[in-house]
């Protein structure tokens, strides 16, 4: 794909020339101790290990990675930019792969930053550091789907808040699909077949099989082709609001 790379390091840099790498990172890093330490009672469970860390994962991003991926359209389309990148000599499929992976690059990056915490967890005991390498990766596929997803909603807008509050809603009902109160209830109305097909496609129980350490291939392509979907489907509504 020509011109991924360009557009890979124009994308990423933006994110460290702005106030938004260091007020996302902080934000991050803080609601993760709280949930971690806090509410998760992390010392208090008296088990070495970062389970408690990787649950609250789904929430944290719900409302963080679509206040990323929000901008990574909206703002070109509002400003008028979009027009300029796209005539630049790069091709329309490195335009979004390029901008997705950034934007992925980056959550990585804020998630890479809670290092210390692995670093204590085997300071105050012998954890399987196998389950943990396991959550971190589940950890990044999620996050990387969640930014998928709000990237396919930031093309088709111009508005940075529509895009947000979309973004969280389709991502609820990801997140909630595999939920056995939300299965009865869709069992009142759906075929079990049906039902069972929905909760396949939670993002609650594939990342929690995943950071147990349970790394089933079926849960990293559910993952890789949420990703591919998504990033696909962005390019299609990219051109054709470009063809407006």
């Amino acid at each position: 794909m020509k011109g991924l790379l360009p557009v890979f390091k124009r994308e990423l840099s933006g994110y460290f020339t702005t106030p938004v790498a260091l007020v996302f990172i902080v934000i991050f890093l803080f609601l993760a101790g709280v949930f971690t330490f806090n509410l998760g009672a992390y010392f208090e469970r008296g088990q070495a290990d970062m389970v408690v860390f990787f649950n609250f994962h789904p929430w944290l991003y719900l409302f963080l990675i679509p206040a990323v991926s929000m901008r990574l359209w909206a703002e070109e389309r509002k400003s008028g930019t979009i027009e300029l990148l796209l005539t630049l000599p790069i091709s329309l499929s490195a335009a979004v792969v390029g901008k997705f992976l950034a934007a992925w690059a980056f959550a990585g990056i804020a998630l890479a930053l809670t290092f210390p915490l692995w670093i204590t967890t085997n300071y105050l005991g012998s954890p399987d550091n196998g389950v943990i390498l396991a959550g971190y990766l589940g950890s990044l596929l999620m996050a990387g789907a969640f930014l998928a997803i709000g990237s396919c909603i930031s093309a088709s807008t111009k508005s940075q808040v529509i895009a947000f509050i979309i973004s969280v809603v389709i991502c609820v009902l990801f997140m909630l699909a595999g939920i056995r109160e939300v299965q009865g209830f869709l069992a009142d109305w759906l075929p079990v077949q049906a039902v069972q097909v929905l909760g396949g496609f939670s993002f609650l129980t594939r990342f929690e099989a995943i950071s147990r350490g349970v790394l089933d291939a079926r849960d990293v392509l559910f993952f890789a082709s949420i990703i591919g979907v998504f990033v696909a489907a962005t390019g299609v509504v990219v051109n054709m609001k470009k063809a407006v």
